[in-house]
């Protein structure tokens, strides 16, 4: 199935032809959309050719690696390949010209921002919706580089970008929240998750996941554990958990009560800059407001069949520890 036999879908644009907006052309052409992979940069004819090259061989290479684990059969490859087309900086207008929806993925600097966002403002649509596909720059500080801010949010893609779900949306408060909608029905429209967040650094994951990483690596500066030790309780621990419920729903689960407690005893024997508890928590505290056990938490449960929720927590970890090949069924009899 060719873009063209598929009714409605919008003309993506990839700006920047590094890992980023390879893996944004992947997701986009596996879901059947025809897809401009932009450079913005002169080059020679032998430089273009190197470029065009190792970006092809890229695109390829990651849809074999699919086809070999068996997300899709092996002739798809060169099918979904070829609706990425590559194309060089004399030809960026036209492609832009036709750009219905717009990641930029140069890379992160407010200079390179700038002057991309100055190609695209002259040469897209006025309706196109534009994007940053930034990880370290607020929206607010490229919106001001965009002709028609209200069309501007930035969209961070988790690599790799053809494999996870989540695609966080940051907005800055001119964003147009229609333009917000159509850009979470572009993203859903090809299977991603869209989480919407507005301008804070770091977004969600990377804010989360930065402040593990680092206690990983002092536990591992202080000898507490292994590399090893710790990368196997993270996968089959932390993750497990995770992947099985959300972190705020995981504290609701098992009580802000817990988390306070474990909060102060960390933040006196650990380090009490790392480990003190936000103010929500101690409001919570004392309106007992402690998750699923008091009917309320940062969720509400007071209409809930808490029940079958837990329930169907349950039936998530048993997914999850099948998943790694962890579950064991009963013993057949008692052992004496």
């Amino acid at each position: 199935m060719t873009g063209a036999e598929i009714q409605g879908m919008p003309r993506i644009v990839a700006v920047g032809a590094g890992r980023m907006g390879r893996g944004i052309a992947i997701a986009f052409a596996y879901a059947g959309h025809r897809v401009s992979l932009v450079d913005l940069r002169t080059r020679s004819g032998e430089a273009w050719e190197k470029l065009a090259g190792e970006a092809r061989a890229e695109i390829e290479g990651s849809l074999a690696g699919l086809a070999a684990l068996g997300a899709l059969a092996p002739e798809q490859v060169p099918v979904i390949a070829e609706r990425v087309q590559l194309v060089r900086a004399d030809a960026a207008p036209g492609a832009l010209a036709a750009a219905e929806l717009v990641f930029e993925g140069v890379p992160e600097t407010l200079e390179a921002k700038q002057e991309a966002f100055a190609h695209i403002n002259e040469h897209c649509p006025e309706e196109a919706i534009l994007t940053s596909t930034t990880s370290s720059i607020l929206v607010t500080q490229i919106a001001q580089f965009v002709k028609r801010p209200e069309r501007f949010l930035n969209v961070h893609w988790l690599n790799p970008a053809y494999v996870i779900p989540v695609v966080e949306l940051s907005r800055h408060e001119g964003t147009d929240p229609a333009v917000l909608e159509r850009a979470k029905a572009a993203l859903e429209g090809i299977g991603k998750l869209p989480v919407v967040c507005g301008p804070t650094p770091g977004y969600i994951v990377p804010r989360l996941q930065a402040l593990v990483m680092n206690e990983a690596a002092r536990m591992i500066e202080e000898g507490a554990a292994t590399a090893e030790e710790i990368d196997k309780a993270t996968r089959f621990g932390l993750g497990l958990r995770f992947a099985a419920l959300g972190v705020v729903e995981f504290i609701d689960f098992g009580g802000a009560d817990i988390l306070h407690h474990a909060s102060r005893e960390m933040s006196g024997s650990i380090d009490a800059a790392r480990y003190q508890a936000p103010a929500i928590l101690g409001r919570m505290m004392e309106e007992g407001r402690l998750g699923l056990k008091t009917g309320s938490g940062f969720y509400n449960y007071e209409n809930r069949d808490v029940a079958a929720y837990r329930g169907d927590v349950l039936l998530r970890t048993l997914g999850m520890l099948r998943h790694a090949g962890l579950w064991r069924a009963p013993a057949d009899s008692t052992r004496g």
